[in-house]
């Protein structure tokens, strides 16, 4: 069963830097697409970054753009989402994302930004 734990949320300042990781289980990890989305309270849950499985093709959303960096360690079954820069716009639920037959998505991890 596809389990995916993110970790390393938190309080920020604005202009702080945050990183995030997503422990994968239940699935051949380097075989698939990995994404984070995020949710702003009363906002629909919007695509952050993706990585894609074998050279690591990376994406962004135009919102984090030379900010943010995706990347994955398939040894260690863990995809990363490093934020600099961070905005109080940035503030959310980051949730990790594998598509595998369906959605699957982890628990969320909570990222404020304030001063």
């Amino acid at each position: 069963q596809v389990q995916l734990v993110e970790s390393g949320g938190g309080l920020v300042q604005p202009g702080g830097s945050l990183r995030l990781s997503c422990a994968a289980s239940g699935f051949t990890f380097s075989l698939y697409a990995m994404n984070w989305y995020r949710q702003a309270p009363g906002k629909e849950r919007e695509l952050v970054a993706g990585i894609s499985r074998g050279v690591g093709i990376t994406n962004y959303a135009d919102s984090v753009k030379g900010r943010f960096t995706i990347s994955r360690d398939n040894a260690k079954n863990t995809v990363y989402l490093q934020m600099n820069s961070l905005k109080p716009e940035d503030t959310a639920v980051y949730y990790c994302n594998v598509f595998r037959g369906s959605n699957w998505w982890g628990q969320g991890t909570q990222v404020t930004v304030s001063s």
